[in-house]
């Protein structure tokens, strides 16, 4: 277990861009895990399933630690919320069957599609309209379906899209960070259930896994993740709108050409 410091490192980093962003982590630690697993020499066909099922698993607790410190800054719109959750759960479980059901490659595939688009989306700045705002608890159910499923898909909290889902309904990025933050935590609690069912009794599990959570790695993502997402929450109450979301984009796009290089390189 001599590799056990390079998961507190990704905690570290995962924990404080949680706290920044409102996001699970989930776009830092997918490609991360799965490089870490390719070097550990785990079984291919179930690398990009067991990323996805520990990063939900580490979600699930370093989301808490992040919107509890939203919270005490008085950003989270905890109304949507309790409207979308219900969509939400949904969602995530649903989604996490679809997983079991691709491949690797195909898992890698979509991830990198989705953060190259988020990032193109976020660094547009595309405007709302001004008399856009958050639909009733029907729409929201949708929309927490939608945002569930495809967070299941590619293995992170939510926080991307339901940043951006909130922004483009003139929601206050501020706001919309704290508010995706605590919808992150339902994703991560469907999510990570559904990594473990599909994932129990797979033959090519390497030892200490939960389904496709592989429990080592979550230990040091939770360690490091829940000491330095409230140091993140800190700096975004902090920083400027516009350079926010600038950050923000240009961290995905270097996280998805990484992925994208060591997708042709292999």
């Amino acid at each position: 277990m001599e590799y056990w410091w390079i998961f507190l490192i990704i905690g570290s980093i995962v924990g404080l861009l949680a706290g920044m962003f409102g996001v699970g982590g989930g776009v830092i630690i997918v490609p991360f895990l799965t490089m870490t697993f390719t070097s550990l020499n785990f079984s291919p066909e179930i690398i990009s399933h067991l990323a996805l099922g520990t990063s939900m698993g580490s979600i699930l607790f370093t989301s808490v630690s992040s919107f509890t410190a939203h919270h005490r800054h008085g950003s989270v719109y905890w109304d949507a919320v309790f409207k979308i959750v219900l969509g939400i759960l949904i969602g995530t479980f649903m989604g996490s069957f679809v997983v079991s059901m691709l491949s690797t490659l195909y898992l890698q595939i979509i991830f990198i599609v989705f953060e190259f688009y988020i990032a193109t989306y976020i660094l547009l700045d595309i405007k709302a309209s001004p008399s856009r705002s958050l639909p009733g608890r029907v729409g929201m159910s949708i929309a927490g379906y939608l945002i569930g499923f495809i967070s299941s898909l590619v293995g992170i909290g939510g926080g991307i899209l339901s940043t951006t889902f909130l922004t483009w309904c003139n929601v206050n990025i501020q706001k919309a960070i704290g508010t995706s933050a605590a919808i992150g935590f339902p994703i991560a609690l469907a999510g990570s259930l559904g990594y473990i069912i599909n994932g129990w009794g797979i033959a090519q599990l390497p030892e200490y896994s939960l389904g496709f959570v592989y429990l080592p790695a979550l230990g040091g993502l939770i360690i490091t993740g829940m000491l330095f997402a409230p140091v993140g929450a800190n700096i975004a109450n902090k920083l400027p709108v516009k350079k926010l979301r600038k950050l923000f984009a240009l961290f995905l796009y270097v996280i998805g050409f990484k992925m994208l290089y060591n997708l042709y390189t292999g």
